[in-house]
């Protein structure tokens, strides 16, 4: 399983499949969600702008398993 770093609150699952170069362009995330199971958390999901959010798990068959690592909710980098 491969850790994914964000700096946000959230990532939504086309922005993830980006990132995991699953898609070359954000626009291809809906067609590729039509063709393809997307595991979040151990369901299907089929959302493109379904928020991933800090410990989240998603498996993408064929492209890789993933956890988000980032900040939990409500929580902000304090320096």
């Amino acid at each position: 399983m491969e850790l994914l770093k964000i700096d946000a609150e959230f990532v939504t699952l086309g922005q993830l499949l980006k990132m995991t170069n699953a898609i070359s362009s954000g626009g291809m995330a809906k067609w590729f969600l039509e063709e393809n199971i997307v595991y979040v958390n151990g369901e299907e999901e089929r959302r493109r702008g379904k928020k991933l959010r800090h410990g989240d798990i998603i498996n993408v068959p064929g492209v890789g398993k993933y956890k988000i690592d980032g900040f939990p909710a409500g929580q902000t980098d304090v320096h």
